[in-house]
């Protein structure tokens, strides 16, 4: 019974995935080419690691395919959401412009990718702030695993930026020519990773820090990963954060104009019609022969799904997935490659990859999200914009998901190639566009709550979207030792235990201690809370 099912299934999925790839082609979404790239992946062998949750799955979907869409799953379940405002604008450090004579300038090289160098970006000002010092536009450090040359203005817009923060700090675009010669490690100046905290307190800042930029004028922080905290920062300064992060940071035109077209050929409308897209985009939201083919009106709605399964997470959470020897050396090859320590470390020390999914250190598979997705109760028709890099494992691992969910989508299969052509060797700005698409969703769910575009995404949804922009969070630990039942397990009791996981992250709360503003920003200083009687409080 269950072969026919599944048989079933696959021949439901296929009728589906041609439907909906026509339907593409004629909104000239794709291509021939890739029409026959996909009809080529169908062919190739999937990788299941939860064959009989996956089967019970597509049972459900195509059982309740016929029924009446619940309109719930596409709503903020808590209404104490839409009670909370931004309010980081109103309030600038002062009413004039900071004086020129002041400790100094900081320079700041920020890691990692797009995301990792916004969170820099916005610390940086703060401690610019709290040093009362000239802040120099940030550089970005070249990575071998991104392999982007992108710097500040390439992805933002430089002048927007200067001029929103120049109450609060002052920005320069360069050092003045009598400190560009000097040797900054030489003199004490470059200042490490290593040698500030992390999420280090204010007073850190203060007492190791200033006594420098006093004496020689310059800092340069190198990295700057992560290294201001959160809970000693005093409210206005937390402002700041919230100033430089939810409306300081616009992205270029290029990308406004590119990421507006995107979401409106998801959407299928050719007018804007939130204040989401308002902070996104600006005047930027440009495509005149797109509202030729389509008439403004109700829009579609569209899941993001951000998919961070890349070869680099997989390689460095040492968990398994199925792959057995072959997978193993490969990503052991990765590690000596990309993460040379961690490959030393396990030489020396034996890592089990059953304990670290049971710890919920695990990356979702595409086969994961999806069975989470399907007991929430999306059906079949879902349309769904895949967010992140190269899946690991390629269409393989992707086809249970597909099965599962005809109707998804990436940027690539929404731009044509040249459209997509300015951006298609920078990452960054690859990156850019996935934020504007998960930004804009009706639904945006994440796979690994540590991800910083997804912690971004989340905090700017709840800022900008009014209580109106649900967010998907699934507890990996919780969620391991589900799935760690499935042999026992009935459908409906994964339902239940599913839904009651994520339905936990949605209650409506001030942030937590010990949790980033950037993805928690309800919180004194960035966004108040209206009580019944209109008045307002923080």
């Amino acid at each position: 019974m269950g072969c026919v099912l599944l048989a079933a299934s696959l021949a439901m999925s296929a009728l589906h995935q041609v439907e909906f790839r026509n339907a593409a082609i004629s909104r000239n979404f794709r291509g021939l080419q890739e029409l026959k790239q996909n009809i080529v992946r169908r062919e190739q062998v999937e990788q299941i690691m939860h064959g009989r949750l996956l089967q019970m799955a597509t049972s459900a979907l195509t059982k309740n395919g016929s029924e009446p869409e619940d309109f719930a799953l596409w709503e903020e379940p808590y209404k104490q959401a839409r009670k909370w405002k931004p309010c980081a604008a109103k309030h600038s450090l002062a009413d004039e412009e900071p004086d020129e004579v002041n400790n100094g300038f900081i320079l700041v090289s920020a890691n990692g990718g797009l995301n990792q160098q916004r969170v820099a970006i916005c610390n940086a000002v703060v401690v610019a702030a709290l040093l009362n010092a000239t802040l120099v536009l940030p550089r970005f450090l070249y990575s071998s695993v991104w392999k982007d040359t992108s710097q500040f203005g390439d992805i933002y817009q430089e002048d927007y930026f200067v001029n929103y923060m120049k109450k609060d700090v002052r920005i320069v675009k360069q050092l003045p020519a009598r400190l560009q010669s000097l040797d900054l490690e030489a003199i004490g100046s470059q200042i490490t990773d290593m040698e500030i905290s992390k999420e280090a307190e204010p007073s850190e800042f203060v007492k190791s820090i200033l006594p420098i930029l006093q004496q020689n004028g310059v800092v340069h922080f190198l990295g700057f990963g992560n290294r201001l905290g959160f809970d000693s920062v005093p409210v206005h300064l937390q402002r700041l954060r919230c100033r430089c992060n939810f409306h300081a940071l616009k992205f270029v035109p290029e990308l406004q104009q590119a990421g507006s077209l995107l979401v409106q050929r998801l959407r299928q409308v050719s007018a804007m019609q939130t204040e989401m897209d308002k902070q996104l985009f600006g005047n930027n939201m440009l495509d005149p022969a797109f509202s030729e083919n389509h008439a403004a009106g109700t829009p579609n709605r569209y899941l993001a799904l951000h998919m961070r399964f890349e070869e680099d997470m997989v390689a460095y959470s040492l968990c398994e997935f199925g792959g057995g020897e072959e997978e193993r050396r490969k990503l052991q090859a990765y590690r000596e490659t990309h993460f040379p320590a961690l490959a030393l470390r396990l030489r020396n020390t034996t890592v089990s990859p059953e304990e670290q999914r049971s710890l919920g250190r695990c990356p979702l598979t595409p086969e994961e999200a999806g069975l989470v997705l399907s007991a929430l109760g999306y059906d079949r028709r879902t349309f769904i914009y895949v967010a992140g890099s190269q899946i690991y494992g390629g269409a393989p691992r992707l086809r249970p998901l597909t099965r599962l969910y005809p109707n998804l989508v990436t940027k690539e299969d929404i731009l044509t190639a040249d459209e997509l052509a300015p951006f298609k060797n920078f990452s960054s700005r690859l990156a850019a566009l996935d934020f504007i698409a998960c930004a804009s969703a009706d639904v945006f769910a994440v796979t690994d709550s540590g991800s910083q575009l997804s912690s971004l995404v989340s905090g700017y949804r709840i800022y900008h979207g009014r209580g109106r922009g649900p967010t998907l969070y699934p507890n990996r630990k919780r969620y391991a030792q589900v799935l760690s039942e499935e042999g026992s397990i009935a459908w409906g009791g994964f339902q239940r235990r599913v839904r009651q996981m994520v339905d936990e992250y949605k209650r409506v709360s001030p942030r937590p201690r010990g949790r980033s503003v950037y993805r928690q920003p309800r919180t004194p200083g960035c966004m108040c809370r209206a009580g019944g009687d209109g008045s307002v409080d923080f």
